[in-house]
């Protein structure tokens, strides 16, 4: 990888699913689109994309995205990913939920176009429930995909796979091997300490922005303010399932809504990696 804004590529926004990637793209969104005013949750396609869209499948398929196997998806993925790149002359910010693995002799991210690439990690025992209510299943059937490696979500008309693996299996695969072009969040810490954590975000991404600005973007993005707006204008992301997708945005609900064996399980399969992140509270 290249260093990001040094030279053009892709920027990963990474994350393994209701990890907070939402409101990272959010604070990017607003904070460099800052002297726009508070920024409009639906218009974040204006300044990031997602590496899974049909749009960047499209023309390297036969049939269309729904209609065609997974080889052939893998296939086109490389070529997808390098049409992102071709986007644009500069940097480019794109969503992903793939674990930093290969799959079909594919890997599912192209790091022959990555400048750089930022991860977001959260504590497994809040995703679950976030996940659950995001997936419209209940809490345990979450917990076996958060721990099932090599899990995949399949195809749809206007979404290709994505391998997101169990949670242990994604986080391992960003974050295993420290390097100079990856910037690694908690969760917990955008919420804890926002200046500071997204202070260093924006150092790390080499942008022109004043204290008052990151403050400004902060505070534009809080949860209170995306809420409010998806409850008057909607939110184009939500699933249709879900009657709203900014429900909480608090750590430490766990706490409160897991039994035992639910937090027994999502700590058997995961305590390794949770242990690097300061993830290793039991309830009490």
């Amino acid at each position: 990888m290249t260093s990001p804004a040094r030279h053009g590529g892709l920027v990963w926004l990474a994350s393994y699913p209701k990890s907070g990637n939402t409101w990272l793209r959010l604070f990017l969104h607003a904070l460099i689109q800052s002297e726009k005013g508070q920024p409009d949750i639906n218009a974040m396609g204006l300044l990031t994309t997602g590496d899974s869209s049909a749009r960047w499948y499209d023309p390297f398929l036969q049939e269309p995205l729904g209609q065609v196997g997974m080889e052939a998806v893998a296939a086109a993925r490389p070529h997808a990913n390098r049409a992102i790149a071709q986007s644009t002359d500069g940097l480019v910010f794109v969503k992903t939920h793939n674990a930093l693995v290969a799959h079909l002799g594919t890997p599912m991210i192209d790091m022959s176009v990555t400048a750089g690439a930022v991860y977001v990690t959260r504590n497994p025992l809040d995703v679950a429930i976030s996940y659950a209510r995001f997936m419209n299943v209940s809490i345990d059937h979450a917990i076996t995909l958060m721990n099932t490696d090599g899990a995949l979500v399949e195809s749809k008309a206007d979404h290709a796979y994505e391998y997101r693996g169990s949670w242990r299996e994604h986080v391992g695969s960003w974050t295993r091997k420290p390097a100079r072009q990856l910037h690694v969040m908690r969760y917990e810490d955008m919420l804890e300490k926002p200046f500071e954590t997204f202070s260093r975000l924006a150092g790390f991404l080499r942008l022109s922005v004043s204290k008052a600005q990151i403050e400004a973007a902060i505070a534009a993005t809080s949860f209170e303010k995306v809420q409010a707006q998806e409850e008057n204008t909607g939110f184009r992301e939500r699933p249709e399932t879900m009657p709203r997708f900014f429900r909480e945005g608090r750590a430490g609900q766990w706490r409160e809504v897991l039994t035992g064996a639910q937090i027994d399980a999502i700590l058997a399969a995961n305590s390794e990696q949770m242990a690097r992140f300061g993830y290793t509270e039991r309830a009490t």
